[in-house]
């Protein structure tokens, strides 16, 4: 049973550094409503209502296998600030000392007979609990990625984008063996906006797009 007192939003972004504030900023291009959380402790995942999960996704500050040069973290920095400034600009709804605590896989029965059973993500945090249509992992390292895959039943293969995508959730700038550059984390967003646009909007444009991208390192 979904909370009476809890707050709907079409998009929960999860991680509020610049690959969070890319897709928040890409969503209020398109006209979608997003909210935006520090980051996930690391605290059960589950799917449906009241199933404990078996791991954990825990997206602090985790071992990369490279680090960024000097030219890398200056253009990363400048993006950021022109990130910051727009979200100020725009009035983004970013939560920068919200994180998450719990996710859950919720099953929401559509009002009307037509429609399939929805999914609905309930994203737990100390305020209260934020349901969404979606759900974007900006934070989270390889291991935590894997476990919460297993979780989901998800085999990792071709078919991943495509199946994380039916369920709602999308990955900005995690799953690589090597941490993408600043361009890629861009690049990455504008995809998963247009994908989640299409989504809300389905007469727009850009509903034919495909969401692409590599997750090779996870194999």
């Amino acid at each position: 049973m979904l909370a009476p007192d809890a707050e709907r939003t079409t998009t929960v972004v999860i991680g509020a550094g610049m690959p969070g504030l890319a897709v928040a900023s890409e969503l209020c291009r398109h006209g979608v409503d997003a909210i935006v959380v520090s980051g996930l402790n690391g605290f059960p995942f589950s799917i449906e209502s009241g199933q404990p999960g078996t791991g954990s996704l825990n997206t602090g500050k985790l071992p990369r296998c490279d680090g960024p040069d000097a030219a890398s973290l200056q253009e990363r920095n400048e993006i950021l600030r022109h990130l910051r400034n727009y979200a100020a600009s725009h009035h983004l709804d970013v939560r920068n000392t919200t994180p998450a605590v719990r996710l859950d896989l919720l099953a929401h029965q559509q009002p009307l007979k037509q429609k399939p059973e929805q999914k609905l993500w309930a994203i737990h945090t100390e305020q209260g609990v934020l349901l969404a249509d979606n759900i974007v992992l900006t934070r989270c390292g390889q291991s935590q990625l894997r476990r919460m895959l297993a979780d989901l039943g998800i085999a990792i293969g071709q078919n991943l984008t495509s199946a994380l995508r039916a369920m709602g959730m999308y990955l900005v700038g995690v799953g690589e063996l090597v941490s993408p550059t600043p361009k890629e984390v861009l690049r990455q967003a504008k995809v998963v906006g247009q994908a989640i646009s299409a989504k809300v909007h389905p007469d727009n444009a850009l509903a034919g797009r495909a969401l692409t991208g590599s997750f090779a390192a996870l194999a």
